[in-house]
């Protein structure tokens, strides 16, 4: 859908907007096309578009909200009356001050860089790229199975107020990976590359940031490395975490416990609370003064960057942690003004026929200074290891404890990268662990990448959220192998 067409829906809903103190208008439309070879057989190709409308109103002090498919003039006037009726209902309970939804009258616009469209190939072309790949993984009769795929989402969204608001915003994504998974002997791993877990806004021409056509060699080499290497071992070493499995560290130990309406108790029954609360804002320590993360709604390659959320406040930078001190969470309008405590502009929603609620956006990790090379951090360990790709992940109910598994370990020994281990793990506690945060990677070494399935809320919704970070170096964590 254009966005001239999606402007006419809203013209005419304009028209014959609903007498209520204020409402919100919200379209979508959503396309995504997936494709992947496998041992070199194309799988089933996946094409979708979802598209509709999300109607708020808010009367008297009631708030109701209603969502269709039907973009007719008759399908939107049914939903709004559902909205209408809802608002009703929800003002007899007396839990809503009208004054506190966040009104907005917002114009901006927001178009995804994009180089080379998603479209600019043939469908030939793309499986192209992925049989050739897959064909480059098949190196040795010890890999059992090879992957390639590539992947696209395109979503256009207008929202527009009874104030005036109107907020134009286009994302594009492409999302690519290889994986081989060798296997010897009862043995068997993974490794992935090509640009898995790393994925970005744009067009087709991240493919060459992401060495899809040139990584082959190295993903097949290092699957074989690691079913023959040993195992991770156990103990207290030094930690040097690459951006690969950063960005699941700040997702899971920083950017949930962070969202507000947890904070508030509004996940409780479902994925847990937060371990932060509402007095630790403006003084606790959550780290070493090297830990600087930043809500950052401004690079254009990044999974979540705009111009505003899903209520229409204007998304700017805003910091997080800064040297180490918790100063802001991630609460949208609505939950800042249930809470008193500054937020961001995060309130989102996955799609047309979901509210929004508090979700991460881009939430990085802020690099170094410029000396701080990856051979420089690597320089300062003495007995240690790297460890980069995530492959699992365990964190309890308040976001607190958590135990990662990564797919690479490489040792360190004297300042020196060693033999590669396989299936190496650590565990810690989020105060001690960002707290022994003693080394952050300059700016060469800052890598954006991201999560494309993050859950939340009832009923679910699964969100994309950006994370960039350079290489981290954590003293004395608890590190484990396999083997236990």
């Amino acid at each position: 859908m254009l966005e001239s067409d999606l402007k006419a829906i809203a013209a005419r809903f304009t028209a014959s907007a609903p007498a209520a103190d204020y409402w919100t208008l919200r379209l979508v439309d959503e396309t995504g096309e997936g494709l992947a070879v496998r041992d070199d057989v194309a799988e089933p190709s996946r094409l979708w578009r979802s598209r509709g409308a999300m109607i708020t109103v808010v009367a008297g002090a009631g708030l109701g909200y209603a969502a269709t498919s039907d973009l007719s003039p008759s399908g939107l006037a049914q939903a709004t009356q559902r909205a209408l009726d809802l608002a009703a209902l929800h003002a007899r309970l007396g839990l809503f001050a009208a004054e506190l939804y966040p009104r907005s009258s917002l114009q901006a616009q927001y178009t995804a860089d994009v180089r080379e469209p998603w479209a600019s190939r043939s469908l030939e072309d793309k499986l192209g790229l992925l049989f050739d790949a897959c064909q480059q993984l098949d190196r040795d009769p010890r890999l059992v199975e090879r992957a390639a795929w590539l992947g696209h989402r395109r979503i256009e969204q207008l929202l527009i107020s009874a104030d005036g608001a109107e907020i134009s915003q286009r994302w594009e994504t492409v999302h690519s990976g290889l994986s081989a998974t060798a296997h010897v002997d009862g043995q068997t791993q993974t490794r992935h590359g090509g640009g898995a877990g790393m994925p970005r806004q744009g067009g087709l021409e991240r493919l060459a940031e992401a060495k899809f056509s040139s990584a082959a060699e190295q993903v097949a080499e290092e699957a074989i490395a690691l079913v023959l290497a040993p195992e991770c071992p156990s103990g207290k070493r030094d930690l040097l975490l690459m951006p690969s499995q950063m960005v699941l560290q700040i997702h899971e130990s920083i950017g949930h416990p962070l969202e507000l309406d947890r904070i508030l108790g509004d996940e409780r029954n479902y994925a847990g609370l937060s371990f932060v609360t509402p007095e630790m804002f403006g003084q606790y320590r959550y780290g070493s003064p090297l830990l600087n993360v930043t809500f950052d709604p401004s690079l254009s390659n990044e999974l979540a960057s705009c111009v505003a959320d899903d209520e229409g406040t204007a998304a700017e930078r805003q910091y997080l942690i800064r040297d180490g001190i918790l100063e802001r969470p991630l609460g949208g309008a609505l939950s800042q003004a249930r809470s008193g405590l500054p937020g961001t502009a995060n309130a989102r929603a996955c799609s047309w026929e979901r509210p929004p609620i508090d979700r991460m956006t881009n939430i990085n990790l802020e690099p170094g200074a410029e000396t701080e090379s990856l051979e420089a951090l690597i320089s300062r360990i003495e007995r240690g290891i790297l460890m980069e790709t995530n492959r699992s992940w365990s964190i309890d109910d308040s976001r607190n404890k958590f135990q990662f598994g990564c797919e690479l370990g490489r040792l360190i020994e004297n300042g020196e990268l060693k033999g590669l281990v396989r299936n190496p793990g650590y565990r810690g506690v989020s105060a001690h662990f960002w707290r022994s945060l003693d080394g952050v990677g300059g700016p060469e070494t800052f890598e954006v990448g991201g999560v494309r399935n993050c859950g939340k809320g009832e009923p679910n919704q699964s969100v994309y959220v950006g994370h960039a970070s350079p290489p981290c170096l954590f003293r004395d964590v608890e590190v484990f192998g396999g083997g236990l």
